[in-house]
């Protein structure tokens, strides 16, 4: 998968494209995985990087959502715990089963959530992860082991699944393009024109290039995430909002705040949202807030109420409190939410079901919705966009359709297993050239080799691309990313044919990036 010869793609192409989805972000590229498998000539072009946004910046749990069934909308639970099963299925060298335990602090906590875990178990049906159950307090010790134990009782065993949001998403851009979809990142969506009163024209600008071009499609679909507004508005200027939006932070810490392998979840906080303590890559990831924002960003900062917020329930549940420099990151993300109707309402309590609507000039918006439910999204908006367009309906083929890398056993390929059936070449990169096979920093897990495939295979960028999504450093170790930096550059305009200037500036740009997810001591 090389960026210039998808770019090539749209010049050489002379008849309109099927479908041209805007926005790179689950649900921009489930969409184009679903259009392609179905065979339609498909183009997506994300304005910067695949899942730059909200959709790298995730809990990093593939879940049905307990807070949900809570709410009483148990039609959402019902087809998260289905995309669970799916989606493990399809990608299992990406989402694994993970052992959640609400701890219990009260006489009435263990029957009360225990009951709730079974429903969850009925509604996941055979595509249960396995059997909740309750735990004695030595049993809830043994599988947390740093959890507070002043007033613990026992707890509430449950299953679910996690998974590496940003891998997960650039491996869909590669099963779209496996399937004949031309995917590009860097390529800005700046105009919208019709022709004969129907949306036809796509104006571009290669950010790379500066150059400027037009595309032809019988249907376009906004899948711009938090966006989608801003698309909406080339189409009509007039067009009124439609999404709020809420911002989700988190801390990761070093694994000894929580050496176990299970979650820790608490079912309850302040702020009335889920807080989840997650194993990850041999971290912890404490989160996350919900937090009403009225402006969108592509770099949202956990604000200090947010970070105390989080150390303070930190140590809460564990058994210390995470003084702000054993913080190795804190990161955030922005939920784009379908509007409710009231600006009163609170955002933890907005429903996170999808929402599709079509212009009078037939521009196809999707909003809403979460990574768990992505293909859902995909195959809904495919079905609505064959409508708009005036297609003959094609089944969708994405319910047990593989995503690239798939493998089973990909675990024993460690650490490089979420990689799948490419972690053979990326190992290959290293035998050919020994330097590759070095750790691209002591306090990192990834190899130079991962910086090399990513350039090459996976169409990286920049300095940000490699460390913040094709790798994850920044969001495990920030200081460890600044560090390591320069090496990455030079490895990557190695790789790209760039000179010293460029990666001069590109190691300016990526430092003052990672300044904001680094927390002050």
């Amino acid at each position: 998968m090389k960026r210039e010869n998808n770019l090539d793609r749209l010049t050489a192409e002379t008849e309109p494209w099927d479908f041209i989805v805007i926005g790179g972000g689950a649900t921009g590229l489930g969409t184009a995985v679903d259009a392609a498998a179905r065979g339609y000539r498909t183009l997506l072009v994300e304005r910067r990087d695949f899942a730059l946004g909200t959709s790298s910046r995730s809990t990093k749990l593939v879940h049905g959502g307990v807070r949900y069934l809570r709410q009483g909308n148990v039609s959402l639970v019902l087809e998260s715990l289905r995309e669970r099963g799916r989606l493990e299925a399809n990608a299992p060298h990406l989402v694994h089963r993970l052992g959640f335990v609400i701890p219990a602090y009260s006489r009435t906590d263990r029957p009360f959530y225990g009951t709730g875990m079974k429903l969850y178990d009925r509604l996941a049906g055979p595509l249960s992860l396995g059997r909740s159950r309750f735990l004695s307090r030595r049993e809830t010790i043994d599988r947390l082991p740093t959890v507070n134990q002043d007033r613990l009782r026992g707890g509430v065993l449950y299953f679910d699944a996690q998974f590496d949001d940003a891998r997960l998403a650039i491996n869909l851009a590669r099963t779209a393009h496996d399937h004949g979809a031309a995917v590009i990142n860097d390529c800005e969506a700046v105009g919208l024109e019709r022709r004969a009163d129907r949306l036809s024209v796509v104006q571009l600008r290669d950010r790379e290039s500066g150059a400027e071009l037009e595309v032809r499609g019988r249907c376009v679909i906004n899948a711009a995430g938090v966006f989608a507004d801003a698309v909406r508005r080339l189409d009509d200027r007039d067009a009124p909002p439609n999404l709020v939006f809420s911002q989700g932070s988190h801390l990761v810490l070093p694994k000894e705040f929580h050496p176990g392998d299970n979650a820790l979840m608490v079912p309850k906080t302040a702020d009335g949202r889920v807080l989840f303590g997650v194993p990850w890559h041999d971290r912890v990831i404490v989160g996350t807030t919900d937090v009403a924002v009225k402006e969108v960003t592509d770099e949202p900062a956990p604000r200090d109420e947010e970070l105390e917020f989080l150390r303070e329930h930190a140590g809460r549940y564990l058994q210390r409190t995470p003084r702000p420099g054993e913080i190795l990151s804190a990161y955030s993300g922005l939920r784009p939410l379908v509007s409710p109707g009231s600006d009163g309402a609170r955002t933890a309590s907005i429903s996170r079901d999808h929402t599709i609507s079509v212009s009078a000039s037939g521009l196809v918006t999707i909003m809403g919705g979460k990574w768990t439910t992505y293909r859902r999204m995909a195959a809904d908006v495919v079905d609505r966009a064959e409508t708009a367009a005036g297609f003959q309906h094609r089944a969708c083929s994405t319910v047990h359709l593989p995503i690239h890398g798939a493998e089973s056993d990909s675990q024993s390929r460690e650490p490089l297993g979420v990689y799948g059936s490419d972690a053979a070449a990326i190992e290959s990169l290293a035998v050919e050239d020994p330097g590759l096979a070095k750790p691209l920093h002591p306090d990192l897990p990834c190899i130079k080799a991962e910086l090399v495939w990513a350039a090459r295979h996976e169409m990286a960028r920049t300095l940000e691309d490699v460390l913040a999504r094709r790798t994850r450093s920044l969001v495990l170790n920030a200081r460890a990313a600044i560090e390591a930096a320069p090496e990455a550059a030079r490895l990557l305009a190695g790789e790209l044919n760039r000179n010293a200037a460029w990666r001069e500036e590109q190691q300016r740009a990526f430092e003052k990036l990672a300044g904001r997810y680094l927390v002050p001591e």
